[in-house]
């Protein structure tokens, strides 16, 4: 067996779609493997780099990739999936009032539903991130703003 499980998703491990492009699943296997890394003082977790590293060493390989999609397709027995542990998925925000149609609003990945000015307030990491990610690559000047703004301590009166 390729290490596919029915009660381990490997994309939903890696944070990509399962019909990403080898460079996306290689840039979030990168974008984990800093997080996670053991010699990471605050971030470090070695059981979570072993998950990483073998759900990257399946996805990599396109023939082990194929396998295991494959196997994926395959029905199963109805099996609750397995929520990540360390990014929970949050149901979006309610939509703040006079968030207008300019708000640019997420539309793939865990925080799909939400603006990005909700996101710099929630997760300012996973921004820069999404600003470095190839997906992100239509959002950068707003993020860039966003993350300004939120930088710029603001003045009391």
């Amino acid at each position: 067996m390729t290490g596919a499980s029915p009660e381990r998703d490997l994309y939903r491990i890696l944070q990509v779609d399962p019909h990403a492009c080898q460079a996306v699943i290689h840039a979030a296997y990168r974008a984990l493997a800093r997080i996670v890394h053991p010699d990471q003082q605050l971030t470090g977790d070695a059981a979570a780099m072993v998950t990483v590293n073998t759900a990257y060493a399946v996805l990599r390989d396109m023939e082990r990739r194929a396998r295991y999609d494959r196997e994926r397709a395959a029905p199963t027995p109805v099996v609750r999936p397995e929520r990540p542990t360390s990014a929970p998925i949050v149901p979006p925000p309610p939509r703040a009032h006079g968030a207008g149609r300019d708000a640019t609003v997420l539309s793939q990945g865990r925080y799909a539903g939400w603006t990005l000015e909700q996101l710099v307030r929630q997760d300012p990491d996973y921004l820069r991130w999404l600003r470095r990610h190839t997906s992100g690559v239509r959002y950068r000047t707003e993020i860039d703003r966003l993350l300004e703004r939120a930088a710029t301590p603001t003045k009391r009166r």
